[in-house]
């Protein structure tokens, strides 16, 4: 007769990481399982997984649990025991997808507290009752913890940890002088020296003076000093926010949540005038570098033109007076670069003698072709009002702005229905929102009535033709190909037809 096969187990904990909490840490459980499975003799202990101090809204890191499900595919064990389902997951998707995974596999889980072994055939039904209710249970306590934090950074509590010039602790923010002689200096180089965030890491750097978190200075830390209203005396809190209690993925908080704000809340190391001086040029580079940028990008027919007789692309040349702009014309790279064609020291045919185009004329040529567009105008014209009337209205930062603040009055009926915010708190935030949202409402319909005005005119100058759109010509155009001056040829998307240009005499003609 041949003997029973013991069945191998295996257990899985997630662990305190406070010292305190004896009865779940690693020793204690540990003891606990080994002897729960040694009281059965035909059970035999695998392994005890264990994650440290990390939540159970989430399986993503916990690396244990992750090895566990491994070992089980694999085939390394029959069972698994756990005291209960807020131990092994309190996301109610998560506990029925493993569960029925390992299902799959012939590896059962016992919820020992629960009383739920995942082998009965009821105990999909009961886990999942169980495991909504664990889960209700975690949303409605990161509810309570994040109003608490919240109620505690307006008592002026510092969330946080030790920056450059201060050190937290305790919730308190103290001037560490050592550090903040480094602040100063950033600062003194900035406003009073006129040098930039890449030459002042530089020259930290070079001095041997240490950043706080790292090994080398860069200008972006430099830059994230300047920024930083603490340095001014100034709290800021709640610039991230956990809008998913099941995933505690942090994102920016660009208005989904209101900011804590408390002026003159610590002791500063910079004097507010040099603090805002200091923002002000940075601002004023910002604006710059955009300008710049929004200036790069209206060149509508980069990449676009193609040298008919060489095959290279045109590149822009510009003519500048007293640094304006006054002549702009494209030119052939090939051309550009090597001249006309010749012959090289080995005897290689370069260069290219094809002609270089004013902008103006390819200007003129796009307008001639939106006047001349196969299509029917005031149909076309209606369409395009609408769908970029309807995406401008979606896209504003005021409708952004009102969506937060429809989602934060649901929050706020939810606190209230769950007793986390008392009638008065609720009646002060309920009037504050109200107003806020008024008050955007009215903005909008202005906006959204004044920028409908200059949308109508807009598509009805470019469907005319007199209007120099870039935007709206980068889109239509697929490639132009300069054959020679005398032979241009045009090709929009989404059209067959191509259209032929020449230009004589300083003028453009269709042909």
């Amino acid at each position: 007769m041949n003997p029973i096969k013991n069945k191998i187990i295996a257990a899985y904990c997630r662990v305190s990481t406070d010292k305190s909490d004896q009865t779940n840490s690693f020793l204690a459980q540990q003891s606990f399982f080994k002897k729960y499975i040694a009281s059965n003799p035909n059970w035999e202990l695998y392994e005890i997984f264990a994650d440290e101090g990390i939540t159970g809204t989430s399986t993503k890191k916990r690396s244990a649990f992750n090895r566990m499900i491994e070992c089980a595919v694999h085939g390394d064990f029959d069972m698994i025991i756990t005291k209960e389902i807020s131990r092994f997951a309190r996301n109610t998707l998560d506990s029925i997808y493993y569960t029925r995974e390992l299902k799959r596999h012939g590896v059962g889980v016992i919820f020992l507290n629960d009383g739920i072994n995942t082998l009965d055939g009821d105990a999909e039904l009961r886990l999942s009752i169980m495991a909504s209710l664990a889960q209700e249970e975690s949303r409605r306590t990161s509810q309570r913890v994040k109003w608490g934090q919240r109620q505690r950074m307006a008592e002026g509590v510092v969330f946080g940890r030790s920056m450059l010039g201060y050190d937290v602790e305790n919730g308190k923010i103290t001037v560490n002088e050592q550090g903040a002689e480094i602040v100063r200096l950033i600062f003194k180089k900035y406003v009073e020296e006129g040098k930039g965030a890449t030459t002042i890491a530089r020259e930290l750097n070079e001095e041997g003076i240490k950043p706080l978190q790292s090994e080398q200075w860069s200008h972006t830390a430099i830059l994230r000093i300047l920024k930083n209203e603490k340095y001014c005396g100034d709290l800021v809190q709640q610039k991230t926010f956990t809008p998913d209690y099941l995933t505690h993925d942090k994102k920016t908080n660009t208005g989904e949540v209101d900011f804590v704000k408390i002026k003159d809340h610590h002791q500063p190391i910079i004097h507010r005038q040099i603090f805002e001086k200091a923002n002000k040029i940075l601002s004023e580079k910002n604006n710059k570098k955009s300008k710049e940028k929004s200036h790069s990008n209206r060149y509508v027919f980069s990449s676009k033109i193609v040298c008919g007789k060489c095959g290279s692309t045109y590149s822009l040349r510009q003519k500048k007076k007293d640094g304006i702009v006054i002549y702009k014309a494209w030119v052939c790279t090939e051309a550009h670069k090597n001249g006309s064609v010749h012959f090289d020291k080995n005897g290689n045919s370069v260069g290219c003698s094809n002609n270089a185009i004013n902008n103006d004329y390819l200007i003129e040529i796009m307008q001639y072709i939106c006047r001349n567009l196969p299509l029917d105008k005031e149909t076309l014209e209606r369409h395009l009002l609408s769908v970029i009337g309807s995406l401008s209205t979606e896209n504003s930062e005021k409708s952004r702005k009102i969506n937060i603040l429809k989602r934060k009055q649901l929050s706020l009926i939810e606190l209230f229905n769950a007793g986390e915010i008392t009638h008065e708190e609720f009646e002060h935030l309920r009037s504050k929102y109200e107003t806020e949202l008024q008050n955007l409402t009215s903005q909008k319909e202005i906006d959204d009535k004044t920028n409908y005005e200059k949308i109508n005119k807009a598509v009805k100058n470019i469907l005319n033709g007199t209007a120099d759109e870039d935007w709206f010509y980068y889109f239509l155009l697929s490639k132009i190909v300069v054959k020679s001056k005398e032979n241009i040829e045009v090709f929009l998307k989404n059209f067959s037809q191509k259209w032929c240009f020449e230009i004589t005499k300083n003028k453009t003609k269709n042909y």
